[in-house]
Formats: structure tokens, sequence, C-alpha cells
């Protein structure tokens, strides 16, 4: 049954899969209580509401007996360098949303599963209280790599879990081996000092969970060191040195989107609800909003250093919505001391001791 349900998941597009029963160790359950306990989940207070549930699998279906891990990769095929003026998109929102093309398919299998054995089924992808990298790493997809996500030595740190619980009873397959080393990229890489040790994630100075799961305005002290980043961020998974052996993404569903791989600031500084939802049609990127969204945008124009954009932003001063009227305060002000400065620069250098100019 093992390599008949391989058989059947990858002939639908799966890249990797994986077997273990379904239970976690204490040593999970522990880690997660601390990331609580700490309050590094911030505002994602449904991670807290069924933490119980999260970390045990049969807290959430008891009857379960095995958990199946399914890998889909979405690795890119080159590095691209993104103009100025333009914002950064993580990797894995510039095309349809993942949750959708990976569910779709995890029915598929765990449909087969069923008529061929009889057995019930469940088909979970990041929507339910489910502990999904710790799963895939004891069904031995790979390992949670420092930087806390699942690194595997096939397709690096570019696969997008899901899981399908069942009655059935399957031999496990061995777990993941921890196999970074003395590697530290990915915490040296965080642009906000997100990853306060190997394996340790604040999420409040994440900038995928600034961008995406702070509702609010983003702390001014972060601001600067989000770049231009207005939708997740890449740049943990991108140094990671397993990524040599990763191949690039072969669904189509998945490959990148022209208007979504660079985007215009200005353009999308200009977007009003009905736009927003129409750019980002089937694209996780619309569940979070158009306003949040704009916020966004605005910290990446207020980061470009380009005055060409500051009208952009002076344009939004007086929007609706009070967070994004204040991230178009704050951009405009970039844009101000910037001048400012510019200014002072422009009058030291060209004064001198004689003149009685600011040398003095």
């Amino acid at each position: 049954m093992r390599q008949r349900l391989r058989v059947q998941a990858l002939s639908l597009g799966f890249d990797a899969i994986g077997f273990a029963p379904a239970a976690l160790g204490e040593e999970v359950r522990e880690n997660l209580a601390e990331f609580l306990a700490a309050g590094n989940h911030g505002d994602m207070g449904w991670l807290a509401e069924k933490g119980e549930r999260r970390g045990d699998p049969r807290g959430l279906w008891p009857e379960a007996r095995s958990v199946i891990a399914l890998g889909m990769n979405y690795g890119p095929d080159r590095d691209e360098a993104v103009p100025a003026g333009c914002g950064v998109i993580s990797r894995y929102a510039r095309n349809r949303d993942y949750h959708d093309v990976v569910k779709k398919r995890l029915k598929q299998v765990a449909g087969w599963l069923h008529r061929e054995s009889g057995h019930a089924v469940k088909v979970f992808v990041d929507t339910a209280p489910v502990l999904e990298k710790p799963l895939a790493a004891l069904a031995g997809l790979g390992w949670q790599g420092k930087h806390t996500n699942l690194v595997s030595r096939r397709f690096g740190s570019w696969l997008f879990l899901g899981e399908i619980y069942t009655t059935l009873e399957l031999p496990p397959d061995p777990p993941g081996e921890d196999r970074c080393g003395r590697c530290v990229r990915c915490l040296e890489a965080c642009p906000t000092g997100a990853l306060t040790g190997p394996h340790r994630l604040d999420a409040r100075r994440c900038v995928s969970y600034l961008t995406i799961e702070h509702a609010g305005p983003i702390p001014l002290e972060l601001r600067p060191l989000l770049g231009t980043r207005i939708y997740g961020c890449d740049d943990c998974l991108a140094v990671c040195p397993w990524n040599r052996f990763a191949s690039a993404c072969r669904e189509p569903a998945l490959l990148p989107r022209a208007e979504l791989t660079a985007p215009r600031l200005a353009d999308l500084a200009r977007l009003d609800d009905a736009a927003f939802r129409a750019l980002f049609s089937g694209s996780p990127v619309k569940r979070i909003g158009r306003d949040r969204f704009v916020r966004n945008v605005l910290i990446a124009i207020g980061n470009s250093g380009l005055p060409e954009l500051a009208p952009a932003a002076a344009a939004l001063r007086s929007d609706p919505n009070p967070v994004v009227a204040e991230a178009a305060a704050w951009a405009c002000g970039c844009f101000a001391y910037a001048g400012a400065s510019s200014a002072l620069a422009s009058r030291v250098s060209s004064s001198s001791p004689l003149t009685g100019g600011l040398n003095r």
C-alpha cells in the first residue's frame, strides 16, 4: 500500500511522500508551549487557542493511526534581482494559492486510499491545528532547519506541505536526520533578527508575520529593516546551502506570474479594494486585504530612497483607513528627512572657512 500510495502521489504532482505514526514526541509539545508562553506568536491567537490539539495529531482526530506527509516543490528556476521602484513578494505567493492547489491533490490521493482500503481519511493544508513541519520531519521528508522551516536533501527549503490522516496503520519511515551542521547562514540572513537562535523564532519581528499576519501599524523601529518586501520574506530560506540540490518547480499553477514577480510600487499604491481583489484573484495575497497590503507598499516606498515615489505616498495621507494614512505620512517623512539631509550635505560641501560657511 505504501508503494501504491507513492505512485499515486507522484502521478498527481507531489514531489515527496513519507509515512509517520499519528503521534508526536513530548519535546515537540514542550517547544510549542515554550513558544506560546514567551508570546512569540504575536497576534496569532489561533495558535494558542488550539495549542493542545496542535501538539498531538490524535487530539485533533483520536481515531487517526498514521500520517501521510506530502510535499510539493515550489523551487525557483533562478534568482532575479528586483528593479528599483518594485516590491518583493515572497516566492510562494506569486501565483495561485498553494492551499487550494495542494488540498485538491491531497483529496485525490486520500480518496484513492479510502476506496482501496476502506479506511477513513482526513486532509490538512496549514488551515487546521496541525504541526506540519515536525510531522514532515517525523515522516522522513527532511528536518527542521535552524530557520524552523523544513529542509529537504532533494528540494532544499522549497516544499509546500500537506498531510493525510488515516485510520489505516502504515509502517513509518525513518525520521529525517538534522544535517544543518554548524551552518548559521539563515540566522545571519534574517533582516530583522527574528531568528533569535537555532530553531528559535520570535514571530513578532519576522517580516512574514509583520506583512501578513499583523493588522495594525508596523513598529517604527522595524520599518526600515523591511526594505521593499511587501508580502512575506524568503531571505532565511534562500541562503540555505541545501538549495543547491533543489530543482525548479514543475507545477504550472505555482509558476510565478510576471506581474507579481517585480510589481511597481507606484502602481500598487493606487489600488482600491476592487483593483486589489482583481489583481490578486486566486492568490494568497488576497486574504490580507487591500488596506494591510497598501500599508506594506507604503513602507516599501519610504524605504525605496526614490523621491519620484513620494507623490504616490502623499496621495494616501488622507486614506479612510487610519493605518494606511499613518504609513503614508511615515513614507512622506522618509523623503522629507532624506531631502533635508541632502540639502545639508550640499551646503556643507559648498562651504569654506573663508566664507563663513558651516565648516566653521
